[in-house]
């Protein structure tokens, strides 16, 4: 037996052998091609740290990094009925949810929270582009009608996240009802005199553009969100003509009047709770854990 070729050069080698690396530990970011640590970018809520692009990021995680110590409470949405045409494509309408509710862990395209955002009792609607495209189905419209009664029954904010293909096709006529119904609920905020804030995020294209992304008493988009009804694309090529760089771009509707504010997403929580506050005519935001004191002594000079 030779202790050196049985023993001591296998121990060599595996000092030496390259370990094996999870493939999910690095992400490269779609717009410049950087390498991203995984705990870098969750840190940076999914925004490359390189170029600052605008990954995509689920409501969960977005609804941890703007709630007062990342606690919400989720409010019930009424479910929709399966499969109410009998649609089938390539695969049956019923095996497309399926597999979108296992891909997402969630029941439907949108997610409703309670919360606070600096001490303000916020209702929340993000939408989520991973789940069939975001489309606009009767869930989503159930998911909007449902953040509104708990806003009015709370007499507090709504913000809402967009971030979706358009109407979803598989439920024909009754996802195009959905932009109505989704109209009369924000009807409903206003006669309640209640804001309502939307943040359009990349992509929120179609019917979601069409009815309720549009309608917010504050419009805020995040940088580089592509917002349009028909994308650059299909009017390309309806036009025959090349559309200026940047068309329907978040900076672009921002210029040419179509947004209120272009919000990078670290700094979303705070010009949300700075805006809600003003809209509602209320104090302004405290942070911390305890609140102002209600009668603090002025400050000494160089304190």
């Amino acid at each position: 037996m030779n202790w050196i070729s049985n023993y001591v050069r296998p121990k060599i080698n595996s000092l030496f052998s390259r370990r094996e690396v999870p493939e999910n530990l690095w992400l490269k970011c779609p717009e410049c091609g950087t390498m991203l640590f995984h705990r870098e970018l969750t840190n940076a809520l999914n925004v490359c740290t390189n170029c600052d692009y605008h990954m995509a990021i689920t409501p969960r995680e977005r609804f941890t990094a703007l709630f007062d110590g990342g606690l919400f409470t989720e409010v019930p949405v009424p479910p929709a009925l399966n499969d109410p045409l009998g649609f089938k494509d390539q695969k049956r309408y019923p095996d497309r949810l399926r597999e979108a509710r296992k891909k997402t862990g969630e029941e439907g395209a949108m997610i409703v929270a309670e919360g606070e955002i600096a001490r303000l009792k916020t209702i929340c609607v993000g939408q989520n582009f991973a789940f069939m495209g975001g489309s606009m189905g009767m869930q989503v419209g159930n998911a909007i009608i449902a953040g509104v009664e708990r806003a009015i029954a709370l007499h507090c904010p709504l913000v809402l996240f967009s971030a979706a293909g358009g109407a979803r096709m598989q439920e024909g006529i009754l996802s195009l009802m959905q932009m109505p119904r989704s109209t009369v609920a924000v009807q409903m905020l206003r006669e309640a005199g209640l804001p309502y804030v939307v943040v359009l995020t990349d992509p929120t294209t179609g019917g979601v553009t069409a009815s309720y992304a549009m309608l917010g008493d504050v419009q805020i988009a995040e940088p580089g969100a592509l917002i349009c009804f028909a994308g650059p694309r299909v009017i390309e090529q309806t036009i025959r003509e090349t559309l200026p760089e940047g068309f329907q771009r978040a900076e672009y509707l921002l210029d040419h009047g179509m947004l209120d504010r272009v919000v990078h997403r670290k700094d979303m929580r705070d010009e949300l709770a700075r805006l809600l506050r003003l809209l509602m005519n209320t104090t302004p935001p405290v942070y911390g854990d305890l609140p102002a004191p209600a009668d603090a002594p002025p400050a000494l000079p160089g304190q």
